[in-house]
């Protein structure tokens, strides 16, 4: 088996088959979600959709998430009259059936059922509300840093990502991010991997992911992230900070050596019959 097919069939093992457990589970919580924001907020005409690495074309079976999209008209307040307010109420309304986790941007649900608390259930619910009535760009509310909201596009994103044509290269670098349990943000990784590749997009499989894992242990001073949605207004760089590149550079290092010692099958292990 050559590098380049041994990494497509990594690939293979990571997909999430249509109707298979993990995804009809993930349907289902979906749904509930969705049911609970409605039954909430309907007066106030939400726009929910997909999000996340399903929408993107990225997801893997060992990091996999949903992001359910729940934004408000811009000129509607019934939902909250600020950003703040629109964030705690949708929070308040899935604690009724969720433990919820607050992170930066987003709301994680997870199991409040004593028999499986804390269970994730892989999916991030995110509140917003519309710039204007073309219902495109975004107002976010910040839960964490020096601002309280930014404007972000979700439909730019997903676009700038599903259609990079490195899609490959980014499933496989998430799941080498997973096995090396390195914190970068998964939508970090994603642009880094998209940046570096940029000009490599015809290479073979294993090429690309040598670039990039060149780069991250050669150039990771280098190393630079913008929001393709919002280059000049969203500063990306506390995303991307000294701690985060050395990691990258130091797991980069191993890597590469193991790939030289070992082949990639000892990176990645031993791909299981299909």
């Amino acid at each position: 088996m050559t590098d380049a097919e041994y990494l497509d069939a990594v690939l293979r093992n990571q997909i999430l088959v249509s109707g298979c457990d993990e995804l009809k589970e993930l349907q289902q919580h979906r749904e509930d979600v969705e049911g609970l924001i409605r039954d909430e907020f309907g007066d106030s005409h939400p726009t929910i959709r997909y999000g996340g690495s399903k929408a993107k074309n990225t997801m893997i079976r060992e990091a996999y998430d949903l992001d359910v999209l729940s934004y408000f008209p811009h000129d509607e307040d019934g939902a909250g009259e600020s950003l703040k307010k629109i964030f705690d109420n949708v929070a308040n309304a899935l604690a009724k059936e969720y433990w919820v986790e607050r992170k930066s941007s987003a709301l994680r649900v997870r199991s409040k059922d004593l028999s499986n608390f804390n269970t994730d259930f892989h999916i991030d619910v995110v509140p917003g509300r519309f710039f204007d009535e073309k219902k495109t760009d975004v107002w976010l509310f910040l839960n964490s840093g020096n601002k309280e909201r930014m404007k972000t596009n979700p439909d730019t994103h997903i676009s700038h990502i599903r259609d990079s044509g490195v899609v490959d290269a980014i499933r496989l670098m998430k799941l080498w991010r997973v096995r090396n349990s390195n914190s970068v943000r998964h939508f970090v990784l994603e642009l880094l991997v998209i940046d570096l590749l940029k000009h490599r997009k015809t290479a073979s499989l294993p090429k690309q992911m040598r670039h990039v894992l060149e780069q991250f242990r050669d150039n990771s001073n280098d190393l630079a992230v913008e929001d393709p949605a919002n280059p000049t207004g969203n500063d990306l760089s506390p995303l991307l900070d000294t701690g985060i590149k050395t990691s990258l550079s130091f797991t980069a290092r191993n890597t590469l050596q193991i790939i030289d010692d070992q082949g990639w099958e000892g990176v990645f292990g031993a791909v299981e019959e299909e």
